[in-house]
């Protein structure tokens, strides 16, 4: 199966001025290369400039931190993706609503996988913050969940 693709035509909205719009591509740029295509040398070259805060407390800070735990989890799941459902801009913030699911056969699947809400937050069009909220939408989603949670690996802080 392909990977998923994030259709920025459909999701626009024509009330973003450029700086929204300009940070609206760089998001989907980079989800697309981590999350869907699993370029993470790609990632990693356009995406290491700057500093990378993260929010999520089982990931550590960096986008080397995050390659790292996003390759782990493609090694398992080699199907992962991530496809974007909504997207809000307002500033230097871009909240994707997405769904992401483990395997092939469960994509478009609602019953299946992880609704997930992902927010940045951007410096001069690069990503400095990322912020996460994750809901696991069937039985084993919620194991996978409650398997990986409880290290915590930055001291950053949810907020």
């Amino acid at each position: 199966m392909t990977a998923a693709t994030i259709d920025l035509a459909a999701l626009d909205n024509p009330t973003w001025d450029e700086t929204e719009r300009s940070n609206v591509r760089t998001m989907a740029d980079f989800v697309q290369l981590l999350m869907n295509d699993h370029d993470f040398d790609a990632v990693r070259e356009r995406f290491s400039t700057g500093t990378y805060v993260q929010h999520n407390r089982s990931i550590p800070d960096g986008i080397d931190g995050l390659i790292g735990y996003v390759s782990q989890l493609v090694k398992r799941f080699p199907d992962y993706s991530y496809d974007v459902r909504q997207i809000v801009a307002s500033g230097d913030r871009v909240i994707f609503h997405s769904h992401a699911t483990l395997k092939s056969e469960h994509r478009g699947d609602e019953s299946r996988g992880f609704n997930i809400f992902d927010m940045w937050r951007l410096e001069d069009g690069k990503i400095a913050n990322h912020w996460d909220s994750l809901q696991a939408l069937d039985f084993s989603s919620r194991l996978i969940a409650l398997a990986g949670g409880g290290r915590i690996k930055n001291d950053n802080g949810v907020f």
